[in-house]
């Protein structure tokens, strides 16, 4: 019964210390920390009117640095692929690369482990569509929501909104072509009321 008690002690206490320590953890982002993340972007749709579909999948490294607690700048890589079809035949199918910057500030604490964000980037991209052949080059800036869960101190799960408001000017890469420019504005269905592109991704801090 006394070696029953004992252990019984002992697996209390080390139960209380465990959460005596998360407790006491804390969780978030300091003056010099270094994160690298990366991102899943998707988006899909479905016209029965007219038969059509199309698919974007896109992932995004990231590399930031903090400034402060809450402010953090830095690099991003951007690569891919989207497709539209019509009534079962393709009609477009290209792929696009791209570089940016970005400055990323964290307002928001949901509890201890829930970190929201917004970030505004700039960033260049090609694109080049397989079936017309055509290049397209643009420029453009963008205004993200996002929000981390820190599943331990130096890793994060990432779910996010990308281009929530959005400025681009794109031109064809074709002799004599002009830029169009368009501004947007995210207004999405009543299950993504904040419209934007939904992206998903792991975030490491150093």
């Amino acid at each position: 019964m006394k070696k029953l008690f004992f252990a019984a002690a002992i697996a209390v206490f080390g139960f209380t210390t465990v959460n005596a320590q998360d407790d006491t953890t804390e969780f978030g982002f300091g003056e010099g920390n270094v994160f690298v993340e990366g991102s899943l972007g998707f988006s899909s749709t479905n016209d029965k009117n007219f038969d059509t579909k199309s698919n974007a999948f896109n992932i995004t490294p990231k590399v930031g640095y903090f400034l402060n607690d809450d402010l953090a700048v830095g690099v991003q890589l951007d690569f891919g692929t989207a497709k539209t079809s019509v009534s079962g035949t393709d009609t477009s199918k290209n792929s696009n690369v791209g570089i940016g910057a970005f400055g990323r500030y964290y307002f928001l604490d949901l509890g201890k482990r829930f970190k929201t964000y917004t970030e505004f980037g700039v960033g260049y991209n090609t694109l080049d569509d397989k079936i017309s052949d055509v290049k397209v080059n643009s420029i453009g800036a963008g205004l993200d929501l996002g929000l981390n869960y820190f599943v331990k101190e130096n890793i994060a799960l990432t779910f996010g909104l990308d281009n929530v408001l959005a400025y681009s000017s794109t031109k064809v890469d074709v002799s004599g072509a002009k830029a169009t420019n368009s501004f947007e504005f995210g207004v999405g269905e009543v299950n993504n009321p904040f419209g934007g592109t939904a992206k998903f991704g792991v975030l490491f801090v150093f």
